[in-house]
Order: C-alpha cells, then structure tokens, then sequence
C-alpha cells in the first residue's frame, strides 16, 4: 500500500549543512529548492543576490516548505561566504571546472558544517568564489548536455552528502 504524507515514518533529522544559492532567481526553482532542503534536512538557505522573489510563483512549487526551512536573502554571496568560512564552513561549489572534483568520489568531512555554493541558472558560480571555496565538485554528465537543471543538481548532490554525513 503507499503511504500518504501523514503515514509515513520518515526519522527527522537535520543534517549541518547550509545551502548558499548565488542568483537562483527562477521562481519555481527556488520553490524546488525549499522542498528539495526541507527533503534532506538542509539547515538553512541562504539566497544570494538582486532579484530574490520569494512571491506566488514560488510558493505553488515549494508546498509550503519555505515555512519549515530556516532562510534568509542576503545581497553579496562573497560576504557571506566569507563569513561562513570564518566561522569554520567546509566551502563546497557545486560547478564543472577543469580542477573540479567528481561527486561520486569526493568523501564529505563530517567534523565541519557543510556549506554549498549552488549557482546562477545560466552563468554558474562565480570565480571569486570558486576561488574561495575549500572544493569544487561535479557530478558525472554522460548524455550531450554540459549540465543539469540547479535543483536537480542539489538533490543529487544533497543526497550525497547526507548518504555520507548518517
């Protein structure tokens, strides 16, 4: 028999990462990222950028998950990254580059809080910020295309890391 929502025995559990989206502006995205962070127990998004919307559009894809999951808007992601590496966050970016490390083998410390740099739908991470982080990861492309929709890629990854972090 499936189970409905309130059937399901699923153990809460928040796991120490925060998830840092550097102009995700697409509304459905962000409303996808809210259910894909309350998903895997993300501790925090912190949205990043000009033109963060969190309105109508945003609100039909999260299911009202963006009442659930600690987030915040901040305008400058060098900031608060830097901020974040300070207070002692193991910097992951979440990118293809050509020093870039793949998912399936990168292993996730597990004595430091986790914060992943997500990027731009169109433009990706910035290289300010590639530069500061503490590791650039990728996930495996086997088909024609370079990349991956931004939500699908943080599930993925997200799924990874929790795997690793139980």
């Amino acid at each position: 028999m499936q189970l409905d929502h309130y059937s399901t025995n699923f153990k809460k559990r928040t796991f120490p990462i925060t998830l840092i989206c550097e102009n995700v502006t697409n509304a459905p995205n962000i409303g996808s990222l809210f259910r894909t962070a309350d998903a895997f127990g993300v501790e925090s998004i912190i949205f990043c950028g000009e033109n963060i919307n969190l309105g109508r559009k945003m609100a039909k894809t999260s299911r009202a998950t963006e009442k659930f999951v600690n987030h915040q808007i901040q305008k400058d992601s060098l900031d608060v990254i830097s901020e974040l590496k300070d207070k002692g966050f193991f910097i992951i970016s979440l990118e293809i580059t050509n020093n870039s490390e793949r998912l399936v083998d990168f292993k996730f410390p597990k004595q430091k809080p986790i914060a992943l740099i997500i990027g731009d739908e169109n433009f990706g991470i910035d290289e300010a910020i590639l530069n500061l982080s503490d590791a650039v990861i990728n996930i495996d492309m086997f088909g024609q295309n370079s990349s991956m929709n931004v939500v699908q890629a943080t599930s993925i990854t997200l799924y990874e890391i929790t795997k690793q972090l139980r």
